[in-house]
């Protein structure tokens, strides 16, 4: 049995210390570990993830899926069914890849991507059925999370 200084029994005064002590660090570990995945990495590993993530969202067909990494300015000016129209139909996009992401400042990255896209003409012809092309994306980052910046 333990006791403190003047012999009384202090045992289960630290079971309750220390269960007391296990909850809170158990919250703690929670709250950082929500923390670690949602900041995760680099800020150009999380442009490439989010990057790649719109991609496969487009390529998928996914357009309301696309839309929302969006800045919000964007979305507060430009509806989801406005987003779709202007994506057009002749070209259908089979490969989208993040190369390289280059962080110009602490809120402004341009996303280097790879794109592999057919269109309907290009079978009629005696020409490749696919094409590659790179294009440059503008990431922002609003309100702690980084959006792809597209003109309106």
């Amino acid at each position: 049995m333990i006791t403190d200084q003047n012999g009384k029994s202090i045992g289960k005064r630290l079971q309750v210390v220390g269960s007391s002590k296990l909850a809170v660090l158990g919250v703690a570990l929670a709250i950082l570990g929500g923390c670690a995945s949602m900041g995760a990495g680099t800020k150009e590993d999380v442009v490439t993830q989010r990057a790649n993530e719109r991609w496969a969202a487009l390529i998928k067909g996914d357009i309301n899926a696309a839309y929302v990494y969006n800045t919000p300015g964007y979305r507060a000016n430009v509806s989801t069914q406005k987003y779709i129209e202007q994506r057009g139909k002749d070209v259908r996009v089979l490969k989208g890849e993040v190369l390289k992401v280059t962080c110009e400042t602490d809120d402004k990255c341009v996303a280097q991507v790879r794109l592999t896209a057919t269109a309907p003409f290009l079978l009629t012809q005696k020409k490749p059925s696919q094409i590659v092309t790179h294009v440059d994306e503008t990431w922002l980052l609003e309100n702690g999370q980084w959006w792809i910046f597209e003109r309106i």
